[in-house]
């Protein structure tokens, strides 16, 4: 019940701040029209929204990880976001239109807390047997919201003006705080570990003298065998990750002149030899090893990339060196971008097939319609189909339904309709089971993160690209998109199936 409750709770919070992201951007348009009547500076509101994503996703993916409470961290982002909305329709037409964009570039940086890093957290609101389920979810709340907010933004905007829109979407965000608020705690210490645990080093560190297995180390020792991995395999191991302290098996592999046999009798400089371990060199070697296992908290942390530089740089490595998430993130990214693509060309697509630009808004709606749809099939056999197969699949349904779009007709929109959406819903599923079952758990909150600022990007490119292709031509955009839809599916297909690099 508990699992089902916090489930229950995390779905319901979601939804709400998801809601309020989707109703913002309209609303944003919206309300920069009305107020400026310029098409011009509502993009700008819009566009610095969106771009800063690409900025604040992988930093607050960094911090949230770094977080013992990544609920409060949430909350907190949350809010900012909903304040920076507010501040945005407030200022817009009462200061210079540059400091609305700075504020709305604000707000931008915080979006991807409602995306990624809400997501990030959902291994601790389930258990593993119920992640995939999980998944299709919170994939779903995606696309409820998709179809909910720009229609709500439309309405308040009709029903009570251009800047009611963006501040019904700030109060969506806000009722989820109590959600983010209860998410469970990190279970490990913040920031990818790169050390042994320091309760596990003792037990390697100790022999059944009471000594430390360091201090016997020394030339000739007979516990050479231990540090080096044979019997005690934990410091080995600690010894070959980035920041392991020296003391742990430095002295134990650094070169020493051979100790003549105890019981070979020969010459004086033979019997010095033998004689050498005894004096005070013998105690010096272990002196540092001893003072290490005791202080291994303290050295191990200067060495250990624990900055917010470092574990940027960490949590893009993972991305490019895990091929499962590399290939996820590309093939998404190219996705989006043609999905940007599908959005930009929808008025003119509406207007020359249903009769009318809004009518463009109802085929986003449709095709959310579907995704959700298809999403709730996915929730209830949630291992139908293999999150690689989804991603493979995708991209190729999504360029047959933006082909189908461009022949033109009601039928043929109608099947566009449909596929479009049984692609685009599932893929969001399967990314994100890609993502749970390869991210490693220090660094999940920003590959989450990061993966939705790149989509964003992509997408924002995508829609640029077909509003310069319009100007020539809208099924000559359409099948632009099908050619990136399609380039997507071939990144998924070549991508290299090698072993992760090290």
């Amino acid at each position: 019940m508990r699992k089902r409750y916090a489930l229950g709770r995390y779905t319901a919070g979601a939804t709400a701040a998801r809601t309020g992201d989707e109703m913002a951007g309209p609303a944003l348009l919206l309300a920069g029209l009305a107020i400026t009547g310029s098409a011009g500076s509502a993009s700008a509101l819009l566009a610095g929204a969106t771009i800063a994503a690409a900025v604040g996703g992988p930093l607050l993916g960094v911090l949230l990880d770094r977080s013992a409470r990544p609920g409060r961290l949430l909350a907190a982002a949350l809010a900012g976001y909903a304040l920076a909305l507010l501040a945005t329709v407030l200022t817009l037409g009462r200061t210079p239109l540059g400091w609305t964009v700075l504020i709305a570039v604000c707000a931008g940086l915080l979006g991807p807390a409602l995306a990624g890093g809400w997501t990030a957290q959902l291994p601790r609101v389930v258990a593993p047997a119920g992640l995939p389920r999980a998944n299709a979810v919170d994939a779903m709340t995606f696309n409820a919201a998709g179809l909910a907010g720009p229609a709500l933004a439309g309405v308040a905007a009709e029903l009570a003006g251009a800047g009611a829109g963006v501040v019904i979407a700030a109060v969506l965000i806000c009722l989820a705080l109590p959600a983010a608020l209860g998410l469970p705690m990190a279970t490990a210490v913040p920031g990818p570990p790169r050390t042994p645990p320091p309760a596990a080093r003792p037990a390697s560190a100790t022999t059944a003298s009471g000594t430390s297995a360091t201090s016997a180390t020394v030339p000739g020792g007979p516990a050479l065998e231990r540090p080096g991995g044979v019997t005690d395999p934990e410091p080995a191991r600690g010894s070959g990750l980035p920041g392991a302290p020296a003391g742990d098996m430095g002295a134990a592999f650094a070169p020493e002149p051979p100790a003549a046999p105890a019981g070979n009798p020969g010459s004086a400089p033979d019997r010095e030899a033998s004689q050498a371990p005894e004096p005070a060199p013998v105690p010096e070697p272990p002196a540092a090893p001893v003072r290490d296992p005791e202080s291994a908290p303290e050295a191990a942390a200067p060495a250990t990339p624990s900055t917010v530089r470092d574990d940027l740089l960490a949590g893009f490595r993972a991305i490019a060196r895990i091929r499962p998430l590399a290939r996820a993130t590309a093939v998404t990214t190219i996705s989006c971008a043609g999905e940007g693509m599908l959005v930009a060309c929808v008025p003119l697509l509406g207007e020359r097939t249903l009769g009318g630009t809004g009518q463009g808004a109802a085929l986003l709606s449709a095709i959310a319609v579907t995704a959700l749809a298809a999403n709730a099939l996915l929730a209830r056999r949630p291992r139908l189909l293999r999150p690689e197969t989804v991603l493979a699949v995708s991209p190729v349904l999504l360029a047959a339904a933006l082909a189908l779009a461009a022949l033109g007709g009601p039928l043929p929109l109608a099947a566009a309709v449909v596929l479009a959406g049984i692609g685009e819903g599932p893929q969001l599923t399967a990314v994100f089971a890609i993502r749970h079952r390869e991210s490693p758990a220090p660094l999940r909150g920003q590959i989450f993160t990061t993966g939705a600022s790149l989509k964003l990007t992509g997408f924002a490119v995508g829609a640029g690209v077909a509003g310069l292709l319009l100007d020539w031509s809208l099924p000559g955009a359409l099948l632009a998109a099908a050619g990136v839809q399609l380039l997507a599916a071939l990144v998924c297909v070549a991508w290299p199936r090698r072993p992760d690099a090290p």
